[in-house]
């Protein structure tokens, strides 16, 4: 698990890298929750999702937006997060040039920048996007959604109401040519505390099925 620095917009970005074994393995970059409500890249959500990904043979990038741990510059509200993903991408496209595909996931207000990116970027095949915060921000940008993905969130969410993330889902699943998957986990709050387990393994499921995987072919990574 390499300690990366990498050039983003506002300065330096401190992040961890996980390479792939094959030169054509595909990327995954996760993104964290709220940088002013506690988010990290160490995050137990974005942890055991970058553990996820990389278990599965690709090279994942988890990193902190700007002003948040060793990364320099201060919150943005938004704006700059998304340049300084963006920048996350293009550095690990430029150590993992052979990648056949992109994913991107993200927790809560990671999940709302993750969800622009991908926008942003063609190459994006798939994505994961925990407890939107479709209460919170406007998600009206993904008109349409270009990519097929999986919204999960827990029913027992008191920062992002159910009802909230079902309208936003019901609405993308009216978009053609994309297939949006919804979970929802029985008792589980926004941050999935007595739930990690079952969280991962949901969404490993899901990139399972996408990619046609087994455990079989998994891999030990540390």
């Amino acid at each position: 698990m390499p300690e990366v620095i990498f050039n983003g917009p506002a300065g330096r970005l401190e992040g961890r890298f996980h390479p792939a074994r094959k030169r054509n393995a595909p990327i995954a970059l996760v993104l964290h929750l709220h940088p002013q409500f506690g988010g990290t890249m160490n995050n137990q959500i974005v942890y055991q999702m970058y553990y996820m990904f990389a278990r599965r043979g690709f090279a994942v990038l988890r990193f902190n937006f700007r002003g948040v741990g060793r990364s320099q510059g201060t919150f943005d509200h938004g704006q700059g997060e998304l340049s300084d993903a963006a920048a996350a991408l293009d550095w690990v496209q430029t150590v993992h040039t052979d990648a056949r595909a992109c994913w991107i996931a993200g927790f809560s207000f990671g999940a709302w920048i993750g969800m622009q990116l991908l926008m942003r970027r063609p190459e994006v095949e798939g994505f994961i996007s925990v407890a939107p915060p479709a209460n919170l921000h406007d998600f009206s940008f993904l008109a349409p959604c270009p990519s097929s993905g999986l919204i999960i969130h827990g029913d027992n969410d008191k920062v992002v109401p159910q009802k909230d993330v079902q309208t936003l889902v019901d609405k993308l699943k009216t978009q053609k040519g994309i297939v949006i998957d919804h979970e929802t986990i029985p008792g589980a709050n926004h941050f999935f505390e007595n739930d990690l387990d079952e969280l991962i393994e949901r969404c490993g499921t899901y990139v399972d099925g996408r990619l046609g995987l087994t455990p079989a072919d998994y891999l030990n990574v540390d």
